[in-house]
């Protein structure tokens, strides 16, 4: 009789076999000896990217400042061009998005923008499992309009701590909310929320409303402009595999490419316009408008190339092999890990299409087993006070990794081999 890894073990080799991305991984370069689930912490780097960097210092060696216009690409107008390339991965239109700046200065530029406090109408609706950097930046710009975020900040509150209800949420939306700004995809848990329902009541009562997409881009289809969401922020070195810094990326529906950004620079100029020195500023026509300074050309190179990968691969092809990863690992989890002595439960949800693209396997010494996982060359990452973060990255993992990292947790975690590591956490966990 076949015990149950080895027919886990059997299904996993034959969904690799049959899985029509398998021929991405070989693009991307694995840390030796490893067996990598930290993807939406840090994708790994493609031979694209690479190859993509080394254009761009080859273009500032051998060219210097006419780089800006001669450069292989030329850097005036990758913003623009990259902002463009990334739009069908959130189903945004022309003109919609722009890459720019980092995701917590995104949010400040298009908080300020969208956030008019008038009359009653002075709270912004969050929620408590929020990324903690998205909250910050909502309380400081609360306070530089001389409000207390403790009366004006509304945290939407969680039921299990893990996830949000988004009719909860939308009974929030009231005659005093001034602005909604939500997560796509919860960093602890994966859930997904339905940002097409939110967006339609936040819009019923007249309120402007924008995602934080950080941990769904990538991984997860949107239709943003369908939905009619106001505006979104997102990082790029999760899923889009830009690398450590890489350049963000924003969001404005053209419904609002008139608005004057609350947070002006000289690189959200008309392009024609940008280099006439003029004191008066005269903003790009769409959402190139919200940016503010140069951007990073160097930190921007590596997304030409991961974004290539994406046009190939397909946003629709990545969804259904990242659910079908994360689905596997959750039905491994079940039959293999819930029991004692392993005594591991799954934090996100179970539906297609209340999940991103990871999954939280919860465990009292979550910190160390994570841990014992790195010394035995399987990366997932931590988080606080109980996660291992497992994030199957579909254009590089593969299904029989997931196997072999379930087996090493009902070893970890049968034998009680994480007793051997500290419990304090270290600087990045």
């Amino acid at each position: 009789m076949t015990d149950p890894l080895t027919k886990f073990r059997g299904e996993a080799r034959r969904l690799d076999r049959t899985d029509p991305l398998s021929r991405f991984r070989r693009r991307f370069f694995t840390p030796p000896g490893t067996i990598y689930l930290d993807g939406n912490s840090l994708g790994l780097l493609s031979r694209d990217s690479g190859a993509a960097l080394r254009r761009i210092v080859r273009s500032w060696k051998t060219l210097g400042i006419r780089g800006w216009l001669e450069g292989d690409p030329p850097w005036f107008d990758l913003a623009e061009r990259l902002g463009a390339r990334c739009a069908p991965l959130v189903g945004a239109g022309p003109g919609e998005v722009v890459m720019t700046g980092t995701t917590t200065m995104n949010i400040h530029a298009l908080v300020h923008t969208f956030y008019r406090p008038d009359g009653r109408r002075t709270k912004i609706v969050a929620d408590r499992l929020d990324f903690p950097t998205d909250i910050y930046a909502l309380k400081s710009i609360l306070k530089l309009r001389g409000l207390d975020p403790a009366e004006h900040l509304v945290l939407a509150g969680s039921g299990d701590g893990l996830t949000l209800d988004e009719r909860e949420i939308a009974r929030l939306f009231d005659e005093t909310t001034a602005l909604v700004f939500l997560p796509s995809v919860l960093y602890r848990s994966g859930q997904l929320l339905d940002m097409e329902f939110l967006t339609a009541r936040a819009h019923e009562k007249g309120i402007p409303i924008g995602f934080d997409c950080s941990h769904s881009a990538g991984a997860v289809p949107h239709e943003l402009s369908r939905w009619g969401v106001d505006f979104a922020v997102w990082c790029s070195y999760k899923y889009l595999n830009g690398g450590p810094g890489a350049t963000a990326f924003l969001y404005v529906n053209r419904k609002h490419h008139a608005k004057e950004p609350a947070l002006a620079g000289w690189f959200g100029s008309a392009k024609e316009k940008q280099f006439d020195m003029s004191l008066d500023f005269e903003p790009a026509p769409d959402a190139g408008r919200w940016q503010i300074s140069s951007p990073s050309i160097l930190s921007a190179a590596p997304l030409i190339g991961s974004l290539g990968i994406f046009e190939e691969a397909g946003p629709a092809a990545v969804r259904a092999k990242s659910l079908g990863m994360t689905g596997f690992l959750m039905e491994m989890a079940d039959a293999l890990l819930a029991q004692a002595p392993w005594g591991f439960s799954i934090g996100t949800p179970r539906e297609d299409d209340r999940r991103g693209g990871h999954v939280a396997l919860i465990h009292p010494e979550a910190l160390r087993i994570a841990e014992a996982l790195r010394a035995r060359g399987v990366i997932p990452d931590f988080r606080p006070p109980d996660i291992v973060r497992i994030a199957p990255v579909a254009l590089y993992n593969t299904y029989t990794e997931l196997w072999a990292l379930v087996r090493e947790l009902r070893e970890i975690a049968g034998s009680k081999a994480y007793e051997r590591f500290p419990a304090e956490r270290k600087a990045v966990s």
